[in-house]
């Protein structure tokens, strides 16, 4: 069964930088496109990167030229870098597939942008 587990959140000063980091379980990995997505208090959970299984991304408005999404089809790994972090970016950060007709969400990692 696929899990997926995110880790690298934490606080960061604005204008910083963090690396999130999605380990997969399981034997889809290579097969599918992998998402990241946030959800800030209060508000609807959005959609971050995309990543297809070739490596090609997309990105929401909030994240063009500042977040990059890469894989690692190798080691199941799927990741974030982010830069030039903004206290709107503040959210506890998903990673997510889908495959078979089900949806696979990790367990969030806290992302805290703040001086």
């Amino acid at each position: 069964q696929t899990q997926l587990v995110e880790s690298g959140g934490g606080l960061v000063q604005p204008g910083g930088s963090l690396r999130l980091s999605c380990a997969a379980s399981g034997n889809i990995f290579s097969r599918v496109a992998m998402d990241w997505y946030r959800q800030a208090p209060g508000k609807q959970r959005e959609l971050v990167a995309t990543i297809a299984t070739n490596g090609n991304t997309n990105y929401g408005d909030s994240a063009e030229g500042r977040f990059t999404a890469s894989r690692d089809n190798a080691n199941n790994t799927v990741y974030l870098q982010m830069n030039s972090l903004k206290p709107e970016d503040t959210a506890i950060y998903y990673c997510h597939t889908y495959s078979a007709w089900r949806h696979y969400w990790g367990q969030g990692t806290q992302v805290t942008v703040s001086s």
